[in-house]
């Protein structure tokens, strides 16, 4: 396990420095003069003194390949360089919204795996049945409903209408750690409605699959008991697919909240995000791009564990 888990470390430090560098090459490589481009205002040519300065500032009128080293010196040393805009530190202000970030995708996930699991078994132990044709018609409609109008419809009904829930907003859980909760609550559980479906549709196919197996069928045959047929060969051998669908979804949702931040007005990295491509600070956009990249390789890099921890035999691979 030990070294499975090495080489696996080994791969993801590598697509690591493998996204850096594109990151800085696809920045570098945008036609036209970023200092040029930050200065224009209103299509009016800027001062050329003031670009001249401002690349300096950037660093820009170095060769490439010593930008290179230095953007590569601090990234080892968590230093992603100051905003083009206010000039504050962008790993501080990465540091201080990613954890909002990823709060809700966590909870977003956890909710999604704790309707969408037992659903998706109850499903397909009923399939063919009311409940199933049910539960399955249900899923269906979640994801054809884009999230950003579940979030309004949450936001209209149960707190304009009905107002049993706030509007929005951000409280630290230090501060009020039950209205900090009651504020996450509705963000993450638009983001789980439709990635709960499909923990759903992917437990009941995979649950299916998995008593269609010969051991299955041999182990009903015996006699054993049905639970303990599920909890022992159904189960365990279903999860693999389940876990590959979780970790993707919340990969992409990594970068994918913006909309459901800007409805719940939760200060996480999306809208971080979207503000420093209206600035066109690049830094920033450096920074969080790389940060979200990163973030999706150690995910995947946790799905290879719980692989193994599942299934021993892909240890071998």
């Amino acid at each position: 396990m030990l070294g499975f888990a090495t080489r696996r470390l080994a791969v993801s430090l590598l697509l690591v420095w493998v996204v850096a560098t594109l990151v800085f090459l696809v920045i570098h490589l945008i036609p036209g003069d970023p200092a040029e481009l930050l200065l224009s205002q209103g299509g009016v040519a800027p001062d050329p003194a003031a670009v001249e300065e401002l690349r300096e500032r950037l660093g820009l009128n170095a060769p490439l390949l010593a930008q290179y080293g230095a953007y590569l010196s601090g990234l080892l040393r968590g230093d992603f360089g100051l905003s083009l805009t206010d000039e504050h530190a962008v790993a501080e202000e990465i540091a201080l919204r990613l954890p909002r970030t990823l709060e809700l995708v966590g909870m977003a996930g956890f909710l999604a795996v704790l309707f969408g699991l037992p659903l998706g078994l109850l499903a397909a132990l009923r399939a063919g049945r009311l409940t199933d044709r049910i539960l399955s018609g249900v899923a269906g409609l979640a994801l054809s409903v884009p999230v950003f109008v579940i979030g309004t419809l949450v936001v209209l009904v149960l707190a304009q209408q009905l107002r049993l829930v706030p509007a929005g907003g951000y409280v630290p859980l230090a501060r009020d750690p039950l209205r900090h909760i009651g504020l996450l609550l509705m963000p993450a559980g638009t983001i789980a409605v439709s990635l709960a479906a499909v923990v759903l549709r992917v437990t009941r196919a995979s649950v299916l699959e998995v008593l269609e197996r010969e051991h299955v069928r041999a182990a009903q045959a015996r006699g054993v008991a049905p639970r303990h047929i599920l909890r022992r060969h159904v189960v365990r051998n279903a999860l693999t697919p389940v876990v590959t669908v979780v970790a993707l979804h919340l990969g992409s949702l990594l970068g994918g909240t913006v909309l459901v931040e800007f409805v719940f007005n939760w200060p996480g990295l999306s809208g971080y995000l979207v503000r420093a491509v209206e600035a066109r600070d690049y830094p920033e956009v450096m920074g969080i791009v790389l940060v979200v990249s990163a973030l999706f390789v150690l995910l995947n890099l946790v799905v290879d564990l719980l692989y193994a921890v599942i299934d021993p035999r892909v240890r071998q691979g």
